[in-house]
């Protein structure tokens, strides 16, 4: 743990303080290259934090994509942008943390507010224009996080933001190994967020256990169709799969195949 919190001292912070006035200024002017600092914050946080990331499944869609994906804490989201620069969708309170609201902003996060109906239309809006540019939005469709050894119901609402010629391509992000050894289950607390875990404590335990292993399976996608409750239901189903095989340690499943 020592050596990860120096590491974070003496090499993340500084990166983070001499990059965010950069990044600001990339982001308000709408200049290119705003993805490029982002990613290397969160390669480096990633390392600092222990986590190893691989990928398995198909390549990342080329052109508008929208990943649906489970979630299980905000290590997700180093973990994904370690490896690729997508947008996220994050709920409104994410906004107003400290440090990482900030962080989250500068990163063009998309914020929903999920007690506000009304919202869920700018929002799948905000969506669409990211997904027309050809920068990947990833939705954590289950609306909230979970321990990591199954997948909650999606939710339907912002799937609309898909349009004419943009696929969907599903996304399983599974935690499956700590120092080398698989995850048992009282050891998944270590990773995952949940209920009325605090951050600090979340990331206490995060820092103290070993070297975590995730896995980041993509689905084949697939060109959405106009009902958003079935494209909801399909990519449920093809994370539910993946993320099954994964946590026992078995192959992906082939295109349909249900496990």
């Amino acid at each position: 743990m020592a050596l990860r919190l120096a590491f974070l001292a003496l090499i993340v912070l500084p990166f983070t303080l001499v990059g965010l006035p950069v990044q600001f200024v990339l982001v308000k002017l709408c200049l290119p290259g705003w993805q490029l600092l982002p990613s290397i914050f969160f390669k480096l946080l990633a390392l600092g934090l222990g986590l190893r990331v691989s990928l398995a499944g198909q390549p990342l869609a080329k052109g508008p994509v929208l990943l649906v994906a489970n979630h299980i804490g905000w290590l997700d989201i180093v973990a994904v942008a370690s490896k690729f620069p997508v947008s996220f969708v994050a709920k409104s309170d994410v906004a107003h943390w400290p440090v990482i609201g900030t962080l989250a902003g500068l990163h063009k996060t998309i914020f929903v507010n999920r007690t506000r109906r009304t919202d869920t239309r700018r929002t799948a809006g905000e969506m669409s224009t990211r997904i027309a540019q050809d920068v990947p939005v990833l939705l954590f469709a289950e609306g909230t996080s979970g321990i990591g050894t199954h997948v909650l119901p999606f939710r339907s609402a912002l799937m609309g933001a898909i349009k004419d010629g943009a696929k969907i391509q599903p996304l399983a992000i599974a935690y499956t190994k700590i120092s080398g050894l698989p995850l048992s289950r009282p050891e998944r607390r270590q990773v995952a967020w949940i209920g009325d875990m605090g951050i600090g404590d979340n990331l206490g335990a995060i820092l103290k256990s070993g070297p975590k292993d995730v896995v980041l399976a993509f689905g084949a996608p697939l060109p959405a169709t106009d009902d958003r409750k079935r494209n909801a239901k399909w990519a449920e189903t093809e994370v539910r799969a993946m993320l099954n095989a994964l946590n026992r340690a078995d192959p992906l499943p082939k295109d349909g195949e249900v496990v």
